[in-house]
């Protein structure tokens, strides 16, 4: 896994061992951060479920001033803080080691630009975390949340936690899901 664009451009990362992370393919990163490039540069950015922090680096590679990392994971915890030492991006960069809830109950931002959630699969923590967000001040209408997924996963109950669909990218095996605030 690598850096795709930007300042640490083409720098490997360092991924947790095992099966328990799933690192996001270089083609669906690049196709990602092809499709949010104009909200990146100067956002906050928060990686939930961060695992390597590959996401959050590769937002603050391309320009975000700030990035919140949260895993409640004591290897991937230090694969984040190896990574962004690597990348030299530790004076951009906030690792949060708690569960997601806690972890985004820690942030005191005024307003978040985009939120990456990307859980292990199947284990229901999407509308979790969604709950969790839909109650947080610094989520508001312009906040970009995306989720990604596996292809069947159903998103259905974002609606009654205040928040739509506004796109979907799918690819062979997983999606984006792109959400907003109702206002």
């Amino acid at each position: 896994m690598r850096v795709i664009a930007g300042e640490a451009r083409s720098m490997p990362l360092v991924t947790p061992s095992g099966q328990e992370t799933r690192p996001t393919q270089d083609r669906i990163k690049e196709t990602l951060f092809n499709m949010i490039q104009m909200e990146v540069p100067g956002s906050v950015f928060i990686d939930t479920f961060a695992g390597s922090g590959g996401i959050g680096i590769e937002a603050l590679s391309r320009g975000a001033k700030h990035a919140y990392f949260i895993d409640n994971g004591k290897e991937p915890n230090a694969c984040i803080l190896q990574n962004l030492h690597k990348t030299h991006f530790e004076d951009m960069a906030t690792v949060i080691k708690k569960d997601v809830t806690m972890g985004l109950r820690s942030i005191h931002e005024k307003e978040v630009d985009l939120v990456y959630i990307d859980p292990p699969y199947k284990e229901g923590l999407y509308e979790y975390t969604l709950q969790t967000l839909s109650q947080l001040p610094y989520i508001t209408e312009y906040t970009t949340i995306i989720c990604e997924a596996i292809l069947d996963e159903d998103f259905s109950f974002v609606e009654a936690l205040g928040f739509n669909i506004t796109r979907e990218k799918l690819y062979k095996s997983n999606k984006h899901v792109f959400l907003k605030k109702i206002k």
